[in-house]
């Protein structure tokens, strides 16, 4: 017993090949040739000129598309908006009416001065009827520049929309000078 010992605290002590057979470590520890990896290795692929090329050639495509967008939104502001051509139309020449369709083809018809504003962001002008604040009558067109019928009398064909703050708003589809 004392001699089997002693042999186990030399083993330990000096390891031989056999029994670094015996017991192998993580170094000496090999995959069998029949089996296949649990893990295979990544491979890496390097970059070729042709996708290099293509990276760069987006990343330019999308700037210029940005540049040339911004350019157009610029140069679009120049296009008269009916506010400042207005006056100079009503001077050269009397618009008597503006919009499309048949005025019996509308549900709401109404008649009075029209003026600019709206209130809490419906609508872009009104009517006054006469009848004070709370009748005013609230306007939106996409169809008719009503700036160019502010203060004169007119009678306004349209459909009316909801609103939240306004009493009465009205999509004008003709506009007519009352005379």
């Amino acid at each position: 017993m004392y001699i089997d010992s002693m042999e186990n605290k030399e083993s330990i002590l000096n390891p031989t090949q056999s029994q670094a057979e015996k017991y192998p470590t993580s170094q000496s520890a090999q995959i069998p040739p029949t089996e296949k990896p649990l893990v295979k290795p990544l491979k890496l692929r390097k970059f070729n000129k042709s996708t290099l090329f293509m990276i760069l050639g987006s990343f330019v495509a999308v700037v210029l598309g940005v540049i040339t967008g911004w350019f157009l939104a610029g140069k679009g502001s120049t296009l008269p908006s009916g506010r400042g051509t207005g006056s100079t139309v009503t001077q050269q020449k009397e618009i008597d009416q503006a919009g499309v369709g048949d005025p019996s083809s509308y549900k709401s018809t109404v008649e009075g001065i029209l003026k600019r504003g709206g209130l809490k962001g419906e609508g872009t002008h009104y009517l006054d009827r006469g009848l004070g604040e709370s009748k005013y009558v609230y306007l939106t067109s996409s169809v008719a520049d009503l700036d160019l019928f502010v203060d004169k009398k007119v009678v306004v064909y349209g459909d009316t929309i909801s609103a939240k703050y306004a009493s009465w708003l009205i999509d004008v589809g003709l506009i007519k000078v009352e005379k």
